[in-house]
């Protein structure tokens, strides 16, 4: 390795007769991978590859990038300041009889801040793969409760009132109805800029790890609090009177270009009442992807404009509104006590990652109680805010209403005193062990999880001959928390979790173990995402991962109840190799041996990278249709590490006639295949391309006459 300014030069030299994969190779073998260790000092790098050879490989189907021999990588790294880096290269190499798994070296070099060196003639740049991030599981409920808001913003003083002023001016026009699907462009066209802009200022990476970060946790209280304040009448937040002054003139030259304008002046016209709205959903929005604040714009907006859309089309409509009133401002104040309550959950998450355990559950619950009560009360008439005068009749509606949202906060009291409250468990705190009476919680209070100690959980796993659940997780994790309260409670999962060493591992927190965690999380399972769960056998070895939250019950008890399999390494190791293996099918049952006992099994150890581990295959279908029927069992264990998800597609495309199972562990070089004899032995060992299929053939013959 070699450094300059800015300049990294990567050498790798590789042996004769082997050859590694480039890092933009089509799918099929594992791409070469070089990244950096998060570093603050790291703003960006981009790697230059030399010209990799392409050629058709027919194991693969496909075109593949290869290298041989010596070969040289150069990495630019955008530094803030001088220091030390370290790099992560990631590797496969194959010959012509075998591959080599995977392989993650690490390298630390000292650089210097400032312009990068030149890249010689003959490198191209190639994209490094980083750890995919959480993907959304819940984008659609936040685009329908975005689209709902820009509908509820409708019903405000600001707005409501004109309505009928703004459709009379282009029903009145010629062309009228352009000209409001104009005006509605308008005003998506502000909004959506403004998610634009949330999104450019904060880039992709900086949205998708807020949602932990306790000062933007923090920074969004704050500003719920504010709109909340300002929903509530205490102050109005508003646009310059000189801008919307300057906009209403050049609206007026009419047109395309004015209809817009008009939306424009409109939008910002109603900021006092729409800009609560806009902006607390806009801070909300940050925390949940890289796309959310842009596409929550897009669709608050749509929700805002789509009554100025549809009065287009039907004018008529007009004549049918319900008239101002005393009901726009009562609208107001009621959204400003659900921003006040929406506020806590962000306040918790604060409290939760910095671990000030300030706010518990009893706090949380008590001030969501107030906050929901006092919009009832205000409803009814018992607490004064603007919009309901003194001697304003209580209607139905009003009271039905009001009703609802103090018997609303009424049912949040129990949560108080350890009582389990459904899906808003995802939102406040947990409550504490003093706190839950006997028999509360389905099964929750006798779940003991050990904090952030793997190393401690595997050690009594081992000393009792437990299994090990592993829950990546985070303080501030919605996901996380509904499914401690919803599915861990649940009987036939209690039940099963119980019997397993708890350990949950933090990821999201300020301290050095969540840091601890996170790496382990992207470097042993390549992703970030959490709520993450990892099933450990009592050696320490991975025999099931699951991700994300779920509400399938049998589909995580099934998770939860994976055998544990017998690493490759025992098995190839073992003198009697077919004790003691419960193996997986590809859909992740328990590979049944019971129909193997008294039979010659051909046991082959395999990838779906491995390009020598495919030639086998044809030599393998064929003993199977030629002595299946004669005592000989021939199965293939597959050693990929992403399992199922690599398998499955492959049998769909390569033709394999006999057993196909999933194994755990690492084995070094593949293929290996084993024959193991009627009683349990391995008769003989081939490691390597069996390029000599009749040498496998005497070891079988052996195997059968020796049984």
């Amino acid at each position: 390795m070699a450094a300059g300014p800015g300049l990294v030069k990567l050498q790798v030299q590789i042996d004769p007769e082997w050859h590694m994969y480039s890092l933009t190779t089509p799918p099929g073998p594992i791409p070469t991978t070089i990244r950096t260790v998060d570093s603050p000092a790291v703003k960006s790098i981009a790697v230059f590859q030399p010209q990799p050879i392409r050629k058709f490989d027919p194991n693969f189907n496909a075109e593949t990038e290869t290298y041989g021999g010596s070969q040289t990588f150069y990495v630019k790294v955008d530094l803030v300041q001088d220091a030390t880096v370290t790099f992560e290269p990631r590797y496969q190499t194959c010959s012509g009889t075998s591959c080599i798994p995977p392989r993650t070296r690490r390298v630390s070099v000292a650089l210097k801040a400032g312009a990068a060196a030149a890249i010689p003639p003959g490198f191209t740049e190639a994209k490094p793969s980083a750890p995919s991030a959480p993907a959304p599981t819940d984008l659609i409920p936040f685009l329908a409760v975005a689209f709902g808001v820009g509908l509820a913003a409708i019903f405000t003083p600001c707005v409501f009132p004109m309505i009928p002023i703004t459709m009379s001016y282009f029903v009145g026009q010629r062309g009228g109805l352009s000209q409001a699907v104009t005006f509605c462009l308008g005003i998506i066209v502000l909004f959506t800029g403004l998610g634009l802009l949330a999104t450019l200022l904060l880039g992709p990476a900086g949205i998708v790890q807020l949602g932990g970060n306790p000062w933007v946790n923090g920074f969004i209280a704050a500003v719920f609090f504010a709109f909340g304040l300002s929903l509530l009448g205490a102050f109005e937040i508003t646009i310059p009177s000189g801008i919307l002054t300057k906009l209403n003139d050049a609206s007026g030259q009419g047109g395309f270009a004015g209809a817009l304008l008009m939306g424009l002046t409109f939008a910002l016209a109603s900021f006092a009442c729409v800009g609560p709205f806009m902006g607390t959903l806009l801070a909300a929005s940050v925390t949940g992807g890289k796309l959310r604040p842009l596409l929550g714009m897009a669709s608050f907006s749509s929700g805002l404009s789509l009554p100025f859309f549809l009065l287009a089309l039907f004018p008529k409509w007009l004549q049918r509104l319900p008239r101002s009133g005393e009901w726009l401002a009562r609208v107001k104040v009621v959204m400003g006590f659900l921003v006040l309550a929406f506020m806590l959950k962000y306040l918790y998450s604060l409290d939760a990652v910095l671990q000030l355990n300030f706010l518990t559950r009893e706090r949380f619950i008590a001030a969501a109680f107030v906050i929901v009560s006092m919009a009832g009360f205000y409803l009814l008439g018992f607490v004064r805010l603007p919009g309901i005068s003194r001697d304003a009749e209580l209607g139905v509606a009003r009271l039905l209403i009001g009703m609802l949202f103090v018997v609303t906060g009424i049912s949040l009291v129990p949560g108080m005193f350890g009582a389990r409250l459904g899906d808003i468990e995802a939102f406040i705190p947990q409550p504490s062990a003093s706190s839950v009476p006997n028999g509360a919680g389905g099964g929750q209070q006798e779940q003991a999880w050990l904090k952030n100690d793997l190393p401690g959980a595997l050690a009594r796993a081992k000393a009792e001959n437990r299994m090990v659940l592993a829950d990546f997780t985070g303080y501030a994790c919605t996901n996380c928390k509904w499914m401690k309260a919803n599915m861990f409670t649940r009987p036939e999962i209690a039940a099963v979790v119980r019997n397993l060493e708890l350990v949950e591992l933090y990821t999201d927190g300020t301290d050095a173990a969540s840091q601890v965690n996170q790496k382990l999380e992207e470097e042993k399972f390549q992703t970030v995402a959490i709520p993450f769960y990892v099933l450990y056998d009592s050696s320490g070895n991975v025999v099931s991962t699951f991700a994300d939250k779920t509400d399938d019950t049998a589909k995580y008890l099934a998770f939860l109840t994976t055998p544990p399999t017998a690493t490759a390494t025992q098995v190839a190791s073992s003198g009697s190799a077919l004790e003691g293996t419960p193996f997986r099918t590809v859909d992740g049952a328990a590979l049944s041996m019971a129909g193997w006992k008294g039979k010659v099994v051909v046991l082959n150890y395999w990838a779906t990278w491995c390009i020598p581990c495919r030639k086998e295959i044809p030599e393998f279908n064929k003993i199977h249709q030629e002595l299946g029927g004669k005592g000989v069992e021939v199965v293939g264990i597959s050693m990929d590490e992403d399992g199922a998800e690599s398998v499955k597609p492959f049998l769909k495309q390569m033709p394999v006639k006999y057993t196909i199972g999933l194994g755990t562990g690492t084995i070094g070089e593949l293929p290996i295949t084993l024959v193991i004899g009627r009683d349990g032995t391995i008769v003989k060992r081939f490691d390597g391309l069996i390029d000599k299929p009749e040498e496998l053939r005497e070891a079988i013959a052996k195997a059968q006459t020796a049984g």
